[in-house]
């Protein structure tokens, strides 16, 4: 089953979605919104799968054509976002840089800071760039939306709170974080606003490609419509979903609709060689990981960080080319 949410009111209207993105329906009669539809999956689930069934049948009488341009986020806001960093190759190279070593426990227990929720962005809503010494940049990720998780709950029993996946543009601002980072309190400022794909897909949904709480295919992202990265988001996954969850449970119980990033995905290709698209490797899923590559090739970094004008696209294929969650498709434009 496929879920996105109509832009209407501060949280969409729910739509069910075909599974090749053709068309949609409303299904505010069964739940308004996702959170509804999250915080009362058992009861609606069945109802909306039946809906799903008949519109991949051939449609329905009330049926529209799906525009991504007309969703927001699948959750506009949540009352979660907690962001990993599960891909410890992008962690080792962004300390790489910098001459630091990477601490072991670094492998044993994921880095998970939780991020504003208040205000996502949709899949094609602009991203705004305000001053170039803010290092604007996109991070490629994808994230799974939980319902209800008790206190202390098992990475076994976190698979089955597993609800929907979907992609991310988890936008950040380079330039700002060491100082946020040196303060020992995490990131602020340096997170603004995060934009998801316009649908959100259950795991059955993903057959195969839905192996050991990982998704198995390759995350493709663009800037200026030139493939800049396609790694492997089963690879290098060092801390899978269910791993994910139990680790953000430890200590609070987390409410239907939290979201889950999974961090940068990112996959090990060594440093001392060009692992670019255009060199035959499998690129980066975000800018920083190449400039992080170039400082330690070249001593010093030399692609540029977004500017106004440039375009972002993120999106995943299965292995028939089909479009999984839609494209995430940004502008940067000037910030007022």
């Amino acid at each position: 089953m496929k879920l996105a949410s109509l832009k209407s009111g501060r949280d969409g209207e729910l739509i069910v979605v075909s599974r090749d993105l053709s068309i949609a329906v409303s299904v505010a009669d069964i739940a308004p919104t996702l959170q509804d539809a999250l915080d009362r999956w058992d009861e609606v689930f069945d109802d909306l799968d039946q809906v799903s069934e008949a519109i991949n049948k051939g449609g329905l009488e009330n049926s529209f054509d799906f525009d991504a341009q007309r969703c927001a986020a699948p959750l506009p806001r949540a009352y979660q976002w907690a962001d990993a960093s599960a891909y410890v190759n992008h962690v080792e190279l962004v300390r790489k840089a910098r001459g630091a070593e990477l601490p072991e426990n670094f492998w044993n227990e994921p880095l998970i800071y939780q991020g504003g929720s208040d205000d996502f962005q949709g899949p094609t809503d602009d991203i705004p760039f305000h001053d170039a010494a803010w290092g604007l940049d996109f991070e490629a990720e994808i994230a799974v939306i939980t319902d209800d998780v008790s206190i202390g709950a098992t990475a076994n029993e976190g698979l089955g709170h597993i609800k929907l996946l979907m992609l991310v543009n988890d936008v950040s601002l380079r330039g700002l974080i060491p100082d946020e980072l040196a303060k020992g309190f995490g990131f602020y400022q340096s997170k603004p606003a995060t934009s998801f794909s316009p649908v959100a897909v259950t795991t059955d949904e993903l057959g195969g490609y839905w192996v050991d709480a990982k998704l198995q295919l390759p995350l493709i992202s663009y800037v200026n419509e030139q493939m800049f990265g396609r790694p492997d988001a089963g690879k290098d996954m060092a801390f899978n979903f269910a791993q994910l969850i139990q680790h953000v449970a430890k200590t609070r119980n987390l409410g239907s609709g939290t979201i889950i990033g999974s961090g940068t995905v990112s996959n090990r290709q060594g440093t001392g060689q060009d692992t670019s698209i255009a060199a035959g490797g499998v690129g980066y899923s975000c800018i920083a990981e190449l400039r992080m590559i170039e400082t330690i090739r070249e001593g010093k970094p030399s692609t540029p960080f977004l500017k106004a004008g440039d375009k972002v696209k993120i999106e995943m294929l299965d292995n028939r080319g089909v479009n999984i969650f839609g494209s995430i498709e940004q502008n940067v434009v000037l910030g007022s």
